[in-house]
């Protein structure tokens, strides 16, 4: 890493960060052991758990790779701990602590034309959120998407949403959940932070509003 990049990150976050080069899982199904089977939608989740009386299908972290599942690390050492930190190139979240440590979660994030970039706030949180669709996404799957759709097992938006805002203005871009766990570690949103719904519920427990969140094209 040059001093440029190096001096650069220092000013944002405030180390150095040491990730590790990961390879998007992806779209459709893929497979993660070579030579063995494709796993199905199916062998994705094991049985089901209840949630604040809402019962969802759980993750089955035996097909997550273990670099995927959550973790303590030391690769950001942040001047403002308690931070969320996203490196969307490396299809990471960290949330920062004040012992010098990070809780590192996979995610995925924005595709190709639906990237941003930049310091944003937790304003708003919910427990199986409704999901209302902004328009322009309306607009390109008129005949797809509700206008409005209730919390639950079935929404996309998974069992919690923080709602990111900067200078009092809703972005409209959410760090939610996703139905389709093969996706972490991929570009595959409309600009939000998608986490299984294990991970998910653990951060939102941890992050109360108000929390910064900066998210970055890559860390290193």
């Amino acid at each position: 890493m040059n001093r440029t990049r190096r001096d650069l990150l220092k000013n944002v976050v405030g180390s150095a960060v040491t990730a590790a080069a990961m390879t998007p899982l992806g779209s459709p199904i893929p497979a993660w052991g070579r030579g063995g089977p494709v796993p199905t939608e199916a062998d994705y989740f094991d049985g089901t758990a209840v949630d604040h009386g809402v019962e969802y299908r759980r993750t089955n972290m035996a097909l997550i790779p273990k670099a995927y599942r959550p973790q303590i690390t030391t690769e950001i050492s942040d001047p403002e701990p308690g931070r969320i930190v996203v490196d969307t190139r490396e299809h990471f979240l960290y949330l920062t602590r004040a012992d010098g440590t990070s809780i590192r979660s996979a995610v995925g994030v924005g595709r190709e034309g639906f990237q941003w970039f930049g310091s944003a706030q937790v304003m708003r949180k919910g427990v199986w959120p409704t999901w209302t669709p902004p328009r322009e996404m309306i607009k390109r799957n008129p005949d797809l998407l509700p206008a409005t759709m209730a919390g639950g097992p079935d929404n996309p938006m998974g069992p919690r949403a923080l709602n990111l805002y900067r200078d009092g203005r809703d972005l409209l871009y959410r760090i939610h959940g996703t139905l389709e766990p093969w996706t972490i570690g991929s570009d595959v949103s409309s600009g939000c932070i998608r986490l299984l719904p294990e991970d998910l519920i653990d951060l939102y427990d941890r992050v109360p509003t108000g929390t910064q969140v900066l998210v970055m094209k890559h860390m290193v």
